[in-house]
């Protein structure tokens, strides 16, 4: 016999899974409009007050099950993981907004690649983890999120490999001001991906681990 609290489970997880497919879709059109120079935040503010309200939901969501069917432990773990998720995914549109906010600080300088290939590596890094994320996620694979743990290292490394670059360089432009902008938000994307990953980790296996 299904229970009605497994009917609202559903729900909640549908909503999250809505949440981690919006919140892709923002971050992938801030890093694209950092790299073409394209203004994108009129269409990222938008995402963005979309996906804190998709918060609020999830949180309503999940205290109308608590009140409505007192759910035991497992189901409070499961319950009290989507609500960290769905935070999380808040906080990819939120970084991705600032991100886009980039551009009133070049928007009036000529068109160029990026100051450093470390920048690059970084995008390409930062954009693998949230998909990985969201993936994990939607096939509740608890493996698959862990893999996020090695490449949070890795953005870590190459951020202070960007800082040390920055040190020794002979000037600091405002394109370099806005790469390390963007690269500071990236790191802190990619540490939100391992936050997910420690939340699927313990919906599916039961267990508390840091991924950082």
């Amino acid at each position: 016999m299904i229970r009605l609290l497994d009917v609202g489970l559903e729900q909640l997880m549908a909503m999250v899974f809505r949440m981690g497919e919006v919140a892709e879709k923002a971050l992938i059109i801030s890093i694209k409009s950092f790299i073409d120079q394209k203004d994108s935040q009129e269409e990222m503010h938008e995402i963005s007050e979309i996906l804190m309200s998709m918060v609020v939901d999830v949180e309503d969501k999940a205290f109308e099950l608590i009140v409505k069917y007192q759910p035991v432990a497992s189901d409070l773990r499961i319950i009290n993981s989507y609500m960290k998720i769905a935070y999380d995914f808040g906080r990819y549109g939120r970084y991705g907004l600032d991100i886009s906010l980039t551009y009133n600080i070049v928007k009036k300088l000529r068109k160029r690649t990026l100051t450093s290939d470390l920048v690059q590596q970084i995008l390409d890094k930062v954009v693998r983890m949230v998909i990985i994320s969201i993936k994990a996620l939607k096939q509740h694979n608890s493996e698959l999120a862990k893999t996020l743990a090695p490449m949070e290292t890795e953005v870590d490394k190459l951020y202070m490999a960007y800082l040390d670059e920055l040190m020794l360089s002979s000037s600091l432009d405002k394109w370099r001001m806005c790469d390390l902008l963007v690269v500071r938000y990236l790191e802190r994307i990619a540490d939100h991906t391992t936050y997910v990953g420690e939340s699927i980790v313990y919906i599916v296996e039961g267990k508390k681990i840091s991924l950082r």
